[in-house]
């Protein structure tokens, strides 16, 4: 039990400091993980830096997982950032090693915590924060101390022991076995760090040998990744697949790492001053270097595969359809690429594909007038929400981009674009405000148990029909180069929008005085109509903007 509450002030310790760090560097931890482009390299660094930081890689693997499941990081730019993760976690068994094995820092915890202590009760957070550090880390040592002191004293014909030396000359079935057994302790305790600290005082100790210890590192790797697949529950396809692509890293690494592995710790031995086989301080050494070792080898093996490991968690976890496909920012990011020009085109591209993302929920809307299935209608309910959070989402993240190329020198027509994508995100965020307003009406009426008559849906009918003959010129002429939008044709399509609006507007009005005529059914449907119209108004303004023409 002793051994038990040591390893939970350990984790209680790491989680204190871990949590002090992300408090106190988050936004720019955040802004890093923003900021990541298509670099390979560049996404290692970060995922490294980071975990560098919190000392924690599950903290930055469900940051990345969010990232991807916000849309704010492609599935391939997560890739870089999980491998760094993997490297920056194996600084916590060399500071493990240094601070819990070679030097006694759990004698100067009670010193740290009385300096950090009277730190919680200044007002400014960052102070706070930086208090929470440095007690977690005391905290965290004073764990590590009560492991080492507490680990049972079991001399070599112990049954324990025994069994350790016994297997750990079986060859591939015994290394898989202590693999098993990392995956398992990690998965059970929900830490790799406090993970490794009990496998590094019990090699301390005497009770596992250098070889059994390793095969439980190996393990402890696999067992990390499920902190991610718990967080990527709850998130779409390609927050799934983010954490499936973490989970086959680690797995592969393992499988090649275990047909090399008594190479692998003879070469580990033959570069060391003591030998890790028969003496518990060099083991621990040999424990950190072959961590180290294990996962920049695996790095640079599988980073030539990025696009392959994309492939494969893409058929291993497959889309549920279209409401599972979540928008993502494809063609910019927190950084200006080249020249104000260059990074225009670039968010005209993006702005393009937002277009048709907001022209899907034209189509979401009309299936729930026509569907039957509740299971079915509520499914679509689900989706055209998700599509109004992307709209908005999606706007900040353009307007943000186009803020930071407009702060730079340009000229005037680059100028005058901006002014014109600014306008068009707008309006397309807003055209997402009202497909949802219509289908929180379509709700409404189905709770209350409303029918349109014949005569309503086939206007309905009829005013969507324009309705998506003016988003699908909008979308074209969103993709088409400046200068060359079909405004004639969208403003024809606009007219007949308004016409058709008139027509059912007096037809409506027309009917309230009948007896048989359904108030209920009556202001649902003159609400979805008027709605059509504006709906057509923000699309003129669209493809007006193209043209310099901004209201």
């Amino acid at each position: 039990m002793i051994l038990i509450g040591a390893l939970g002030l350990f984790i209680f310790g790491m989680k204190i400091m871990s949590e002090g760090l992300q408090k106190a560097a988050g936004s720019r931890l955040r802004n890093m993980l923003a900021s990541i482009t298509k670099n390979r390299l560049k996404g290692i660094l970060t995922g490294f830096g980071i975990t560098s930081v919190v000392q924690s890689s599950s903290v930055t693997t469900v940051m990345t997982v969010s990232f991807v499941n916000a849309g704010l990081m492609t599935l391939k730019q997560s890739v870089g950032v999980l491998m760094g993760a993997n490297i920056g976690t194996t600084l916590t068994a060399w500071l493990i090693l240094f601070f819990g094995f070679k030097v006694d820092i759990s004698a100067y915890a009670l010193v740290l915590i009385a300096v950090g202590a009277p730190m919680l009760f200044f007002s400014k957070d960052s102070i706070k924060n930086w208090a929470s550090v440095i007690i977690g880390f005391s905290l965290l040592f004073m764990g590590l101390g009560f492991l080492k002191q507490n680990v049972p004293d079991l001399d070599v014909e112990s049954p324990l022991v025994q069994f350790f030396v016994d297997y750990k000359d079986s060859g591939i079935l015994g290394t898989l076995m202590f693999v098993a057994l990392g995956t398992l302790v990690t998965v059970v305790i929900q830490s790799s760090s406090a993970a490794m600290a009990l496998t590094m005082a019990l090699v301390a100790g005497n009770v596992l040998p250098f070889e059994v210890a390793a095969a439980m590192i190996l393990g402890e790797n696999i067992g990390t990744t499920i902190t991610a697949q718990l967080a990527a529950l709850i998130g779409n396809v390609h927050a799934k697949r983010a954490a499936r692509i973490h989970a086959l890293f680690n797995l592969i690494g393992v499988v090649w790492c275990i047909f090399v592995f008594q190479f692998f710790l003879e070469g580990i031995a033959y570069f060391m001053e003591g030998d890790p086989f028969n003496d518990s301080d060099a083991a621990n050494m040999g424990i950190a270097i072959f961590h180290s070792a294990f996962n920049i080898a695996n790095v640079l093996l599988l980073v030539w595969f990025v696009p392959k490991l994309v492939s494969l968690a893409e058929r291993t976890v497959k889309s549920k359809g279209g409401a599972d496909e979540e928008f993502h920012l494809d063609y910019i990011g927190a950084g200006i690429m080249g020249t104000p020009e260059l990074s225009i085109y670039e968010a005209k591209k993006e702005v393009a594909k937002f277009g048709a993302i907001t022209a899907r929920m034209s189509t979401f809307t009309q299936q729930l007038l026509t569907e039957v299935n509740r299971k079915t209608k509520k499914n679509l309910h689900e989706k055209i929400a998700k599509y109004e959070e992307i709209t908005d989402r999606v706007e900040i993240e353009v307007a943000t981009y186009l803020a930071k190329v407009a702060s730079g020198t340009m000229t005037e027509e680059t100028a005058s674009r901006i002014r014109s994508m600014n306008s068009i995100v707008n309006d397309l965020e807003r055209i997402g405000d009202i497909f949802y307003q219509m289908s929180k009406a379509i709700e409404r009426k189905d709770n209350d148990k409303v029918y349109f008559i014949p005569e309503q849906r086939k206007s309905l009918q009829e005013i969507f029909a324009l309705v998506d003959k003016s988003l699908e010129v909008m979308v074209e002429n969103l993709n088409a180069d400046w200068g060359d939008a079909s405004i004639e044709k969208a403003i024809e399509i606009e007219n007949e929008i308004n016409a058709k609006r008139d027509e059912m507007r007096k037809a409506h009005l027309k009917n309230l005085g009948s007896k048989e005529y359904n108030m209920g059914s009556g202001m649902v449907f003159n609400n979805l109509f008027s709605s059509c119209e504006k709906v057509g108004d923000h699309v003129i303004n669209c493809s007006e903007a193209l043209t310099g023409n901004i209201d």
